[in-house]
């Protein structure tokens, strides 16, 4: 019953946000035409539910040949490869509310594990692999609260980029994601987007861990 009523919301607040944020998506639309790469929409292969992949939307941030630049698909604090209007995007979230198509065709879901590049998904654990996308991913999710700068924790760690992420960010990434899975409900859900919008006025506040005093145990160097 959870399942099939979180799925007639999405369709529904999905198709309402996407009306009401017409006039956002226009003007990011003209400004991303006539700026950058001149590029609008960013569509990426992503892993989704069941390990199944599908194509994610953005609007465009980064230069079109990223990921094949710098670090490849991590991202590190003043990436070089963020377009100067993309920085503004990516801060305010904006960037991500494409993603409305993804959750009104049903790929995606308001709150879940937020879907990753399968390069990104390999480093997982295969146990993990198994485990975190049992649910359809999200535009948010826990994991996307708790690693809200992860940016950061990339760029401030002695390892390697690489090295940070597999060893440090998702092992404890996959635990918070497991998590949700075993205390997914609307009460949750409706938390974790309340939580999404908290840390976008409040970005140093820990509400998240008052919230939900469960969470597993952070791990060494998060």
């Amino acid at each position: 019953m959870y399942k099939h009523i979180k799925r007639f919301f999405d369709i529904v607040f999905s198709l309402t946000a996407i009306i009401l944020l017409l006039p956002i998506f226009i003007p990011v639309i003209i400004l991303l035409l006539l700026t950058g790469e001149h590029e609008v929409f960013y569509k990426q292969d992503r892993v989704g539910y069941k390990n199944v992949i599908f194509r994610i939307w953005k609007f465009a941030t980064m230069l079109k040949n990223s990921p094949n630049m710098g670090h490849g698909d991590m991202t590190m604090r003043g990436d070089s490869r963020i377009t100067p209007l993309g920085k503004f995007l990516r801060q305010s979230k904006i960037n991500e509310l494409p993603q409305l198509i993804n959750i009104l065709t049903g790929d995606m879901s308001f709150v879940g594990p937020r879907p990753l590049m399968k390069v990104g998904f390999d480093r997982y654990s295969d146990e993990m692999k198994s485990k975190v996308y049992n649910v359809t991913p999200g535009l948010t999710g826990i994991g996307s609260i708790v690693f809200r700068d992860e940016e950061l924790i990339i760029t401030q760690s002695i390892l390697p980029p690489q090295e940070t992420y597999r060893d440090i960010i998702l092992p404890y990434k996959g635990a918070l994601e497991v998590w949700y899975q075993q205390h997914r409900n609307f009460y949750t859900d409706f938390m974790i987007l309340f939580l999404t919008a908290w840390y976008v006025v409040f970005p140093k506040s820990n509400l998240v861990h008052k919230a939900f005093p469960s969470l597993p145990e952070r791990t060494a160097g998060v």
